[in-house]
């Protein structure tokens, strides 16, 4: 079988599904029927996971590539809608619980007018964690879908560095014993992914969010600490791994140990003369660039500086030719007065003479 035969090879039905694609109108949606219904309890909140079972790399608008540049022919359930289900279950005992089985008929029967493509791929729980009657609860939606999927979605992430899904698919568990199979979960590697329009939307949502006070520059360093962050923690764990292989106390797992050697096999070789000068060109233009700027905020610096001292000293001229005008224009006054009164006495005086004068005569 050939690499493009294993493209454009339909699953098996039957087939359990190997990853899961939640999009990011699940999240909202699981989100805001946690706030509605159960926020600030200890309770927790189902609903309905709608979707398709398809092959990777059927859909240009989510394609999904191997290491090798092929499309992978492994079973991919695309989660695209969900809504909520009324459900209850007894805080005291875990068994007894109640999920609405009318309501969810209904209520897919309106989807499928909608969207006629979508259909029930599994459940979601904002659990935090797996609980004793999701096994009970799955083999009910057995009757919508053949192998659903459970999404348990963290609607209150204390982690920043991990994805807020976790995807499971009950299997059948072999004894090498010969005791009975019993039923048990599975865990799924699961991601976020969005079409075009979702992602549009996402970013007018993170717009109306988004401190304004923090510049672009900030935000792009807190994205490669957090990216950091999440590479250190794997590495630990990979090392607490290998520890506990080297101990005797896990099993080795060939599948692991495959993809770590994958891991260093794709790290680059830094001894290799050419990757050495590239790296040194590299380092140098963005040092040249980052001096250059330095150099030009300096001088734009003593710039402003000297613009400022000049407009100090104007300012302080104006100040000074004003109060000296100021008090000009005050002494005028004053002359003025003093004149008008020296006449105003002259005139008085005058008169009283020239009356003195009319009665000696």
């Amino acid at each position: 079988e050939t690499a493009g035969d294993a493209a454009t090879k339909k699953p098996n039905p039957a087939s359990l599904p190997t990853n899961a694609i939640v999009h990011p109108l699940v999240l909202l949606s699981a989100t805001d029927h946690y706030v509605r219904v159960a926020k600030d309890t200890s309770k927790r909140v189902v609903g309905v996971l709608l979707g398709a079972k398809e092959v990777a790399g059927e859909r240009d608008s989510w394609k999904l590539a191997t290491h090798e540049g092929q499309y992978s022919s492994q079973d991919v359930v695309n989660i695209t809608n969900s809504f909520a289900v009324p459900f209850e279950e007894d805080d005291k005992d875990p068994k007894i619980w109640f999920l609405d089985h009318n309501y969810l008929e209904n209520m897919f029967a309106m989807f499928k007018k909608v969207n006629a493509r979508e259909k029930i791929v599994g459940w979601y729980s904002t659990g935090p964690k797996i609980r004793s009657a999701d096994l009970e609860i799955n083999e009910v939606f057995k009757k919508y879908t053949k192998n659903p999927v459970l999404v348990i979605i963290d609607v209150q992430p204390k982690d920043e560095l991990g994805i807020p899904t976790d995807a499971y698919v009950a299997v059948d568990e072999v004894k090498d014993d010969g005791t009975p199979t019993r039923r048990s979960f599975q865990h799924l590697s699961s991601e976020i992914g969005a079409e075009e329009a979702e992602e549009i939307g996402v970013e007018h949502l993170l717009r109306d969010i988004k401190d304004t006070t923090v510049s672009t520059l900030a935000e792009r360093v807190n994205a490669k600490l957090a990216s950091l962050k999440g590479l250190k923690a794997r590495l630990q764990d990979i090392h607490a791994y290998l520890e506990a292989v080297a101990q005797g106390s896990m099993p080795v797992n060939h599948e692991i140990t495959f993809l770590i050697q994958e891991i260093f096999n794709l790290l680059p070789n830094l001894s290799v003369e050419e990757l050495v000068r590239s790296f040194s060109v590299k380092t140098n233009d963005m040092m040249l660039v980052i001096y250059i700027s330095s150099l030009i905020r300096s001088v734009i610096a003593l710039h402003n500086l000297i613009n400022n001292k000049i407009n100090l000293k104007d300012a302080e001229n104006d100040d000074g030719k004003d109060e000296k005008k100021k008090k000009e224009e005050k002494e005028k006054q004053e002359k003025e007065a003093k004149g008008k009164d020296g006449k105003e006495d002259k005139d008085k005086d005058a008169k009283e003479k020239k009356g003195k004068e009319s009665k000696g005569g």
